[in-house]
């Protein structure tokens, strides 16, 4: 029995023990990347090559020897540069060390505009970034963010946003590089090639489309072929084929019926096949069990797992190590062909040897030299958050503010904060522009602040769970008694009963219990005892979906049965204080996709209704007043309208009509309806999420330090009617205007004024008339006719005068950041590739057809200056 016992722990010994460096091949550095990844699938069971198509989207913590069969990798955040270093390398060395294979992994992070962890640099949002025209600022500040990234151990980022921002009213417009596919290419290529040539992976995002019809996030889309070829899939194939992304991120939505992360068209077929993309595709977090639970193109998670494999997709990403179960079953029991899996695995361990992590897998925990990198990437923030600030207004030269003593109150919400904007860390000491404005005040002149309003204008909280109480099984609990059917009518035993701390539930993705209840037709009744916190005449109500009753004492509050829409309605109650009421809750949805929420406006701060009277009398006793608005967005935070929130616009007419000239200052990163207030201004600011140096950089322009000249990277509208506006769409069939209004914009894309003024001239082509293939050379003076030194944005449209296929009016081809001092002549040469003559055919082939281009050189896409053209012989 001892000798078998002996002989049973030796095979096992053998069996999990490392074998000798000298017998696994793929160890060996010396030898070719094929034969290393060919000699390691080899010894991979079905489960280790799972995992390394499985990344988490969660630090590991102290659960790392759960994980005996590798991982593709982490998501790590958190800590100073050291500490994070530190966790890297204790993460590395478990899957090293203590792993059958030693497989190393890839820790990765957001970067959006800097990395999302404590002590790296935030600088201006990606929106502010492209509105610097500015690709060699790109390609330093991406630099800076891949050595904060490597200095961390960091080997992947989820950035780009490369979607195109086709609709304003998209949360996510802030995350893109604007409306343009030449832009978003060339500012996508700048950003990920500086982290590619830096060894951190990049992964462009979300592909191809994240943005549907109403500007809404992650909703189907449906384009044809040719407008994803002509307008959506160039700065993929730029990031790809110039840039060297080595992997892609899917997006959540549908395209043409299909979940994008099992598009086998889109990510076989157009990725990997016709751009040959070398690397791997992952899903956006929890992107797979979409296609079962959101698109209902899969009965079960471990389906959807295999549609997502056979697909297209390499890599499942989740946000928990227990999802690991739900789609592990396709890849041991056949349903997922063992080619395919390893195929997918192949370009994993590709990266993976690429990385040179299976040579060295750890970071350097010292932190030499990281006073210095601060500094010197807050210099660079600065710098970037000066150039993306637009000048849209500036009626009289109001601004720059003289020097002189001048009195200046700075008014409204944003003006105290310094909001970075979304997927953003908490920067280094951000400044706001209250902050910067006083210090470069200082002597010049004396700064008030007054607030104005809040951002947004809160006019009733949801019923908290202090209030509420109920009892079960005699004993008393806090909130309302909650009992679920499986139907629309109250009906029958319940389903569900449970215990609800507040009622504030959004069922826009499941039922109120999955597996219960099911998502189209269920029903709820919550009942219980209210106590009033104070004594008067409040309102109560739900905001959210229709198909509610709400009783206090037996009496009949509100009543909206019938399901017709969704809106917020409170009705009048007059409470005592600290006397219960017995409160019944009805509610019924029978299609699903619910909103529900129990609110009152009591407790509900009322110094809003003097904020705006401190704001005015500040701007009276002013020479100028300064005031800061922004915006309410984000992911999964659409807009159905452009107007600012809350009651700052009104906030902007209040301090208008003192008389004192208002400088508005607008904080966001999409485009602001103006029509109710601009006519009152005398200027206007674009400043976006300006970054961690933001305040300063703010007033350096405010100040005439720095001479804006960052341009409009979107289209800003005059109302939302007219969305989706883009300055590239194709020839009408009639008119662009409507009955009630213009069809031309507030702001056109390229747009941005200047304290000094360019003036064009001496247009010249080298060659009027190229052969197809050839680059056209075009040549031109620019001059700075003002008295202030400055950057002019010179920007190249071609139009395509007679194709077979309709064109766009105008097309950007070109762009440059031209620094003039006054006087000062430059004479500009820019090329017009082939590519940028090139259309899709009848049959979406790429071609260069004969004839006359307009080729147009100016300010902006309405403000064209000079205009010639080149001629393409056949």
């Amino acid at each position: 029995m001892k000798v078998l016992k002996f002989i049973l722990l030796s095979v096992l010994a053998c069996i999990s023990a490392p074998a000798a460096p000298e017998a696994q091949p793929y160890r060996d550095p010396s030898l070719p990347v094929d034969r290393r990844i060919d000699d390691l699938l080899s010894r991979m069971t079905p489960e280790e090559k799972f995992r390394q198509l499985f990344m988490l989207a969660e630090n590991p913590g102290d659960s790392l020897e759960r994980h005996a069969h590798g991982v593709f990798g982490f998501q790590i955040g958190g800590g100073e540069d050291a500490p994070v270093a530190v966790v890297a390398n204790r993460i590395q060395r478990h899957f090293v060390e203590r792993t059958r294979l030693g497989i190393p992994v890839i820790l990765f992070a957001e970067a959006l505009h800097g990395l999302v962890q404590k002590g790296a640099t935030s600088f201006p949002q990606a929106i502010a970034l492209a509105a610097t025209f500015d690709t060699a600022l790109m390609h330093d500040v991406a630099a800076t963010i891949a050595e904060e990234c490597r200095a961390r151990g960091i080997r992947q980022v989820l950035s780009p946003v490369v979607n195109i921002a086709s609709d304003a009213r998209w949360g996510r417009v802030e995350e893109t590089y604007g409306e343009d596919p030449f832009l978003v290419s060339a500012m996508g290529v700048a950003f990920v090639s500086e982290f590619e040539r830096r060894g951190v992976i990049t992964t462009p995002k979300h592909f191809i489309a994240n943005v549907g019809d109403g500007g809404r996030d992650s909703y189907p889309v449906h384009m044809n072929e040719r407008l994803l070829r002509e307008i959506f899939l160039p700065p993929f194939a730029a990031c790809i084929g110039r840039g060297g992304s080595r992997s892609i991120m899917a997006a959540y939505n549908s395209y043409d019926g299909s979940p994008c992360s099992a598009s086998n068209w889109l990510n076989n077929h157009l990725l990997k096949e016709e751009l040959a993309f070398p690397g791997f595709v992952i899903s956006d977090a929890g992107g797979v069990g979409g296609a079962n639970v959101l698109h209902f193109t899969a009965a079960d998670y471990p389906e959807a797992g295999e549609h997502a494999i056979n697909g297209g997709l390499d890599v499942i990403f989740q946000t928990s190590d227990n999802h690991a179960a739900l789609f592990l079953p396709p890849f041991l029991d056949g349903r997922i062909r063992s080619d395919v899996i390893d195929r997918a695995v192949r370009r994993v361990l590709r990266v993976k040897f690429e990385l040179g992590l299976f040579e060295d897998p750890y970071v350097d925990t010292a932190d030499g030299g990281l006073r210095q990198r601060r500094e010197t990437g807050r210099e660079l923030a600065r710098r970037a958050a000066r150039e993306a600030i637009v000048l849209l207004k500036n009626d009289g030269n109001t601004l720059p503010l003289d020097s002189t003593p001048v009195r200046i109150a700075v008014i409204g919400p944003d003006a105290a904060e310094a909001r970075l904007g979304g997927y953003s860390g908490p920067g280094n000491d951000p400044v706001s522009i209250l902050e910067g404005i006083r210090a470069r005040a200082g002597r010049a002149g004396a700064v008030t602040y007054a607030r104005g309003c809040r951002r947004l204008d809160t006019a009733y909280v949801t019923v908290p769970s202090t209030v509420l109480s109920c009892v079960v099984r005699d004993s008393v609990r806090a909130g309302l008694l909650g009992a679920y059917y499986a139907n629309a009518a109250l009906t029958g035993a319940p389903s569900l009963v449970r215990v609800d701390p507040e009622i504030q539930f959004q069922w826009t993705l499941f039922s109120p219990e999955p597996g219960l209840l099911p998502y189209d037709c269920y029903s709820a009744q919550w009942t219980g005892t209210l106590t009033a916190p104070a004594s008067g005449l409040f309102r109560i109500g739900l905001e959210g979906s229709d198909g509610y009753r709400l009783y206090l004492d037996d009496s009949l509050v509100l009543d909206r049965r019938r399901q017709v829409s969704s809106a917020a309605r409170l009705a009048e109650f007059r409470f005592e204080q600290n006397r219960r009421y017995a409160i019944r809750l009805e509610f019924a949805e029978p299609a699903g996709n619910a909103r529900l929420r129990l609110v009152w406006d009591v407790g509900v701060s009322t110094d809003g209704d003097s904020l705006p009277a401190e704001a005015v009398a500040a701007a009276a006793a002013s020479d100028v007043a300064l005031v800061v608005v922004g915006l309410e967005e984000g992911e999964f935070r659409d807009r159905a309208s452009l107007p600012l929130p809350g009651r700052q616009e009104e906030l902007i007419r209040r301090v208008a009509a003192t008389g004192t000239p208002v400088i508005v200052a607008i904080v966001g990163g999409s485009a602001v309806t103006m029509s109710r207030w601009i006519d009152s201004v005398a200027a206007v600011l674009e400043v976006w999420y300006p970054g961690e140096a933001g305040g300063d950089a703010v007033a350096d322009v405010v100040f005439g330090d720095v001479n804006p000249g960052g341009r409009l990277p979107i289209t800003f509208p005059l109302a939302e009617g007219q969305l989706p506006l883009v300055y590239n769409h194709k020839p009408t069939g009639r008119g662009d205007d409507y009955f009630d209004l213009s069809g031309r914009p507030l702001f056109p894309f390229g747009y941005g004024l200047s304290y000094t003024q360019f003036a064009y001239g001496d247009l010249r082509f080298d060659r009027g008339e190229i052969g197809i293939g050839d680059t056209g050379i075009v040549r031109f003076t620019v001059t700075n006719v003002g008295a202030r030194e400055g950057d002019e944005v010179v920007q190249l449209y071609v139009r395509d005068l007679l194709a077979s296929v309709a064109r766009p009016v105008i097309e950007l081809k070109g762009f440059r950041r031209v620094h003039l001092k006054p006087g000062q002549t430059a004479m500009v040469t820019m090329e017009i590739p082939p590519e940028a003559l090139t259309t899709l055919d009848e049959r979406l082939r790429p071609t260069i057809e004969p004839g006359d281009f307009r080729v147009m050189i100016g300010s902006s896409s309405t403000d064209i200056r000079l205009h010639g053209t080149l001629r393409v012989r056949p």
